[in-house]
C-alpha cells in the first residue's frame, strides 16, 4: 500500500469488509480534517490517534516540526455509508504513522 494508508476490518449486518483508511499531508494546513460519514466515536479515535502520535513523535522518528507546516486530511472512502466505532483507532494510527 503506499505511504498513507492502512487496511483494516469493520463489522457489518452482512457480516464484514475490508475498510481503508487515506491519511494525506496538506502542506501550510494546520489539524485534522475528517471526512467519510464517519460517527463521533471514530472521529474521536482519530483525533486521539493524531494525538498520540505527535506526542510520540521522536519515537517514531517522525520531524517535531512537521505538525507546524503541515495539516493532515483523514478520509475513509464509500462516504455513502455511515461509519463509527472505537476499533478504527489502531488503523487510523497506522496511516498517520506512516506519512
Amino acid at each position: 500500500l503506499p505511504a498513507g494508508v492502512a487496511t483494516g476490518m469493520a463489522w457489518t449486518e452482512m457480516g464484514g469488509e475490508v475498510l481503508f483508511i487515506e491519511a494525506t499531508l496538506l502542506p501550510g494546513g494546520r489539524g485534522l480534517t475528517i471526512t467519510g460519514q464517519l460517527g463521533e466515536v471514530m472521529q474521536e479515535s482519530a483525533r486521539a490517534a493524531q494525538s498520540y502520535l505527535w506526542s510520540h513523535a521522536t519515537e517514531f522518528g517522525i520531524a517535531a516540526d512537521m505538525f507546524n507546516n503541515y495539516g493532515v486530511h483523514l478520509h475513509v472512502p464509500a462516504g455513502a455509508i455511515p461509519k463509527d466505532g472505537p476499533s478504527a483507532g489502531v488503523t487510523i494510527t497506522a496511516a498517520l504513522a506512516s506519512l
